[in-house]
């Protein structure tokens, strides 16, 4: 990819708001856009060997106290980066600090320690500068419940002096064109929610952040709301997901990051991810502890499989025979054998519960 120290190029983009190019990072550029009259100013600089963030959090640590002065850690000097572009997944199991790490670089939550920076801003002294930028659906959506959906959506509007055009859009984009009249506290969750991600689109922000935005959706909703994010992340907004739908996430994340106890654990591109993981065998058996000290004095590395009467052979496909001949030979004989392929979910239980036992 060859782009100019300086260029200027035709883009469709409103005046005023910053243009959206997203650089591969092994071209060694950090690139930068901002569109004027019309056109997109792009500049680069030499030599960064990285893509510009949407989120930078750099050593963050947030302690609440509590009773008798007890101190609960939620985050513990993190470090993350959000790329430009596409749908980023911000996983972790119940109580690891996503949420608090999201308040955290939306304003809402004062670290203790550490910085945070959003579309180049400083969190909290510059967000007001780039708020207009980012849409954001955080914990339970709140509106006025005697209110329908549509005029719940037209305040916000216009406290953000947005024509009622783009209410007509969101209502259409989530689905809830034909239920925009109802009360709001007539909704489902699932509309809900559905209502709460319009709000967040509402400004066709930059960058969007979404917290579990899929709760309370049927299989179809789900479906709807993956296809919404990745139209987002695809047009060159960031999508900031933090989901526990981890097969959902597969899907429509373009990256990862797996955080634990307050603390990264890893982060890159899906496929990068999953390649640390090879695939391994499930292998039914009776006599679960006979079979794993076979296949161990056979060569085989085995872990225990979190359901009775199962283990897990760290072996692909080609050495499933082997297993089975290996078994058979000692007099032992499955009762089934299954080929496990990384996948989002089994990483993630990796991770997560690493010393857990």
């Amino acid at each position: 990819m060859t782009l100019p120290k300086t260029g200027i190029i035709p883009d469709g983009c409103r005046s005023g708001f910053p243009a959206r190019l997203v650089v591969p990072s092994n071209t060694g550029r950090y690139a930068h856009g901002y569109t004027q009259r019309g056109i997109t100013v792009i500049t680069t600089k030499e030599g960064s060997g990285v893509v510009a963030s949407a989120v930078e959090i750099r050593g963050l640590r947030k302690v609440y106290s509590g009773f008798r002065a007890r101190e609960t850690v939620a985050i513990d000097s993190l470090d993350l980066d959000v790329p430009i572009g596409g749908v980023f997944g911000f996983l972790g199991p119940n109580g690891a600090g996503k949420t608090t790490a999201i308040r955290c670089l939306l304003g809402l939550v004062t670290p203790t320690k550490g910085s945070v920076r959003v579309l180049d801003s400083e969190v909290p002294r510059g967000l007001p500068d780039v708020i207009n930028r980012v849409g954001a659906l955080v914990e339970s959506p709140k509106f006025f419940p005697g209110f329908s959906g549509r005029l719940n959506l037209e305040l916000l509007a216009a406290t953000r002096r947005l024509p009622a055009s783009e209410v007509e859009r969101v209502l259409d984009e989530v689905g809830l064109a034909d239920r925009a009249e109802d009360h709001f506290e007539t909704y489902s969750l699932g509309m809900k929610q559905r209502l709460a991600v319009a709000g967040a689109i509402l400004k066709n922000p930059d960058l969007l952040v979404l917290d579990e935005p899929a709760n309370g959706l049927d299989p179809a909703g789900i479906k709807d709301m993956r296809e919404l994010i990745r139209r987002y992340g695809a047009s060159g907004s960031t999508v900031l997901v933090s989901s526990h739908q981890l097969a959902e996430v597969q899907l429509m994340c373009d990256s990862v990051a797996i955080i634990n106890r307050g603390k990264l654990i890893t982060s890159g591109a899906v496929a990068d991810v999953l390649a640390g993981h090879a695939a391994r065998l499930r292998v039914a058996i009776d006599d679960v502890s006979g079979a794993s000290l076979v296949l161990e004095s056979a060569g085989f590395v085995v872990q225990p499989a979190e359901v009775p009467g199962q283990l897990i052979v760290e072996a692909g496909e080609s050495d499933a025979a082997r297993v089975t001949e290996t078994l058979a030979v000692s007099g032992r004989y499955l009762r089934g054998l299954r080929v496990e392929t990384a996948n989002l979910e089994s990483v993630f239980l990796e991770l997560t519960t690493r010393g857990d036992t």
